[in-house]
């Protein structure tokens, strides 16, 4: 196998974030920075929480603490209050991995939970 010794990247080769030197008309060095990647904002979803007309509402109420804990008494009130007046009630807001969890832990205590992508 041969190589070619070339000024050009590979399509292969991994971007490089290097500082190349470069002289200015006073002959001093100057640095000029490689642009950098911006890391886009991880995707947040939705837990939901839907109307349960079988458990009572102090169950509900003390499961959502249960298994989301950053809920005070309040906060769950509020969700059970919302999913029984209008269907569905936002548990929480966050990446999908705990979103997950907390979805899967409701219906494990007998709570219908979806997730959906927050828009």
């Amino acid at each position: 196998m041969t190589s070619v010794a070339s000024d050009q990247p590979l399509a292969s080769d991994p971007p490089i974030a290097t500082q190349t030197p470069s002289r200015e008309s006073g002959g001093a060095a100057v640095m000029e920075k490689a642009p950098e990647r911006v890391r886009q904002p991880q995707r947040r979803y939705k837990v939901l929480l839907h109307n349960d007309p079988v458990n009572s509402m102090e169950y509900v109420v003390s499961t959502l603490r249960q298994v989301v804990p950053s809920l005070s008494e309040q906060d769950a009130i509020a969700v059970m209050l919302e999913a029984h007046n209008t269907g569905v009630g936002l548990v929480i807001v966050c990446d999908i991995e705990p979103a997950e969890f907390y979805c899967e832990s409701l219906k494990a205590k007998g709570l219908t939970s979806t997730i959906e992508p927050e828009e």
